[in-house]
């Protein structure tokens, strides 16, 4: 079977890709997937993974910025990652992931991202650390709000910036949906 991997920015990938796009993420998160989803992955850069069959893959990372000890850095959020269901187990993931942590490592003070429980091992497992230490947003109307609920399942992946320290908090930007 030969697989193609493309990586390019949303500005480049066509209307049927983004179709296509769109509609492996439905299919991978079960009609869990809506609108705000979808836009927190746009504005990035997309690694797309082909088969003979068509989209097997995708994974975009997005800069997002994030408060550590009084800075705000430029951190790679990596979003919408997802293997078509037939070929899962396979590799693709890795394959996603490797490129979009080639542009986390190069290009960013750190990585970040929202891992379920089916998507934990992938990333563990690539060197991702869930964080331990509290996490937190900068929302519009409260200012600096407790995120809780988020804290078991923010991973990091130390960058530019180097390891950080989770008895330090993590404050992340704002954004409609789900913050993280």
């Amino acid at each position: 079977m030969t697989i193609r991997v493309r990586t390019a920015h949303t500005a480049d990938l066509t209307p049927a890709e983004l179709d296509a796009v769109r509609g492996l993420l439905e299919a991978a998160f079960e009609g869990d997937f809506g609108d705000e989803d979808w836009d927190h992955g746009l504005g990035g850069l997309h690694v797309l993974v082909h088969d003979g069959s068509g989209l097997a893959a995708h994974g975009a990372v997005v800069m997002r910025r994030v408060g550590y000890r009084g800075r705000w850095l430029r951190a790679g959020y990596v979003e919408n990652v997802a293997v078509r269901a037939d070929v899962r187990r396979g590799g693709l993931g890795g394959r996603v992931m490797a490129e979009l942590e080639r542009a986390v490592d190069r290009a960013y003070d750190l990585g970040a991202l929202s891992a379920s429980d089916d998507g934990a091992g992938l990333y563990t497992s690539r060197g991702w650390e869930r964080w331990t230490g509290q996490v937190h947003a900068l929302s519009p109307r409260d200012g600096i709000v407790r995120l809780p609920d988020e804290e078991g399942d923010c991973y990091v992946r130390a960058a530019l910036a180097g390891s950080l320290d989770p008895g330090h908090e993590l404050v992340f930007d704002w954004r409609d949906g789900d913050v993280l």
